[in-house]
């Protein structure tokens, strides 16, 4: 039987905070029910099936990269490198790697593009729910340490609030200088007002 591993990042668009990555290796004997893509799902949902995954996948891995990294490369190759980290970190060899989207990761494996894998293929549901629970867990701790944005209520991503929020507070340590509105507020505290 063919060993799967499904792939899938959270993260790409946010302001703030690392593009995380998950990949998993679900147990054929050991299905779990509810799958589907994390963004379809409430908030309990997710952490049930987290707490599931966990328990019954073969194996899984999380991989990151920092907004350091997503300045560096751009989102698209963090993304990547994201997903290869989380692929290359699981304790099994898959024999084929399925990844939600058009790109993949450059991997030794077998690696096959998925667009909508996240709603279709259960191992890139769970790697979804995964990354997604994780995501949000770290936003919600990052609030804690730089207030005033409002990160849990929308996780970095740039609603107005949170582009409110960066014009009169400035940009944090954790903020993607790469992406345009953090780097026209950079461009203008520079410049003065």
């Amino acid at each position: 039987m063919e060993i799967c591993a499904g792939v899938d990042e959270v993260g790409r668009g946010c302001l703030v905070g690392a593009v995380i990555a998950a990949a998993v290796i679900l147990d054929p004997r050991r299905p779990i029910p509810g799958l589907a893509d994390s963004k379809k799902l409430t908030v309990q949902q997710r952490r049930n099936l987290d707490r599931e995954i966990r328990q019954r996948a073969l194996a899984w891995s999380i991989g990151r990269a920092e907004p350091s990294e997503i300045d560096r490369l751009n989102i698209l190759q963090a993304s990547l490198l994201a997903m290869q980290r989380a692929v290359l970190g699981l304790s099994k060899k898959p024999d084929v790697v399925r990844v939600d989207g058009c790109h993949v990761p450059d991997i030794p494996l077998r690696v096959e593009s998925c667009v909508g894998g996240d709603d279709s293929i259960s191992e890139i549901s769970a790697a979804s729910i995964l990354a997604k629970v994780i995501r949000d867990r770290e936003m919600s701790l990052l609030d804690s340490f730089v207030p005033g944005y409002g990160i849990t209520g929308h996780k970095g991503y740039p609603t107005s609030i949170h582009l409110q929020a960066l014009r009169l507070r400035g940009v944090s340590d954790w903020h993607r200088r790469s992406f345009r509105p953090v780097t026209e507020q950079l461009h203008s505290s520079s410049h003065g007002r």
